[in-house]
């Protein structure tokens, strides 16, 4: 669902030389936001109601509504503050609806313990989450922290990192290429998930992804992307109480691969953002050509 222009922004600019401009504009400006906030409120109610659904096909759905919502609110600063106002309506929250329902763990989906057999109340019957489901819901989760740094923190109360490892090294290429693009947002700006990623040993199992030769090319280089970026952009700030990914890197990598990432982390800092995605695709490639050589 994409935000659409208001039918009576084409004539303002008419009206507010005729009468009152001041008027004119303050009203337009109230019915801009009113408008505004009730289809950020619609496309939100519509994608959730479908993301806690029961079957997977509805929940997908629901996902790739919510999905489109928020590269179009991403547009606007005026929408991306309505639709961090709305993430303070539990009603509302992304984040919660993610982690209790795509992106639970596949045990917790089936419920088919003996204790539920012999019960007589009627059990919930909730379809497991497919690969396509697990990348959405990912995907979504990574714009909400983007556009909403409360939503690193409503991830860490659900356990966001030791999930998403566990997705890392159980999912197919489709779920762990976007769990890495995942990790990345939800660790910016947060110690609390930064800290959750060195305690789960987070380098060693990105390490072994990318030292894999069997695994697929593209979620190698993915992996080197994920370490530039970790490595130039989360681990750069300050306070980062990833104290030991240096060491990590040395260890798991080699000393000659680690000391290519912490040159190449900082690529593109002057470029725009077209440049910038493919200055990281080379510097990722030529990590992963020197892990080959290692």
């Amino acid at each position: 669902m994409y935000l659409k222009a208001p039918f009576w922004s084409k004539d303002s600019n008419s009206e507010s030389q005729t009468e009152s401009p001041s008027a004119v504009a303050e009203l337009i400006s109230s019915l801009e936001r009113q408008r505004l906030y009730r289809e950020v409120t619609l496309a939100l109610r519509t994608g959730l109601n479908d993301a806690r659904a029961e079957f997977s096909f509805l929940r997908i759905r629901g996902l790739r509504v919510i999905l489109k919502f928020l590269r179009s609110v991403a547009e606007s600063d005026t929408t991306i503050n309505i639709f961090c106002h709305s993430q303070s309506i539990p009603d509302l929250q992304v984040v919660p609806v993610l982690f209790r329902h795509s992106l639970r763990d596949t045990e917790d989906q089936n419920v088919t313990s003996l204790d539920h057999i012999f019960t007589v109340e009627p059990m919930e019957i909730t379809s497991p989450s497919t690969d396509s489901e697990v990348s959405l819901a990912l995907r979504v989760l990574e714009g909400c922290c983007l556009i909403h740094c409360e939503s690193n923190v409503l991830a860490h109360q659900y356990k966001a990192i030791p999930v998403l490892m566990n997705i890392l090294s159980t999912r197919g290429v489709l779920g762990q290429g976007a769990c890495l693009d995942a990790f990345i947002a939800i660790m910016l700006d947060s110690s609390a998930n930064q800290a959750d990623f060195e305690a789960c040993n987070g380098i060693e199992e990105v390490a072994i992804l990318i030292r894999d030769k069997q695994v697929d090319e593209k979620l190698r280089l993915k992996c080197g992307e994920f370490l530039l970026l970790l490595i130039g952009h989360v681990n750069g700030r300050e306070r980062s109480p990833m104290a030991t990914i240096h060491e990590d890197l040395r260890r798991f990598l080699g000393e000659k691969s680690a000391s290519l990432i912490w040159a190449a982390s900082q690529f593109g800092s002057t470029l725009d953002p077209e440049q910038r995605l493919t200055a990281l695709q080379i510097q990722a490639r030529r990590v992963m050509e020197s892990i080959d050589l290692y």
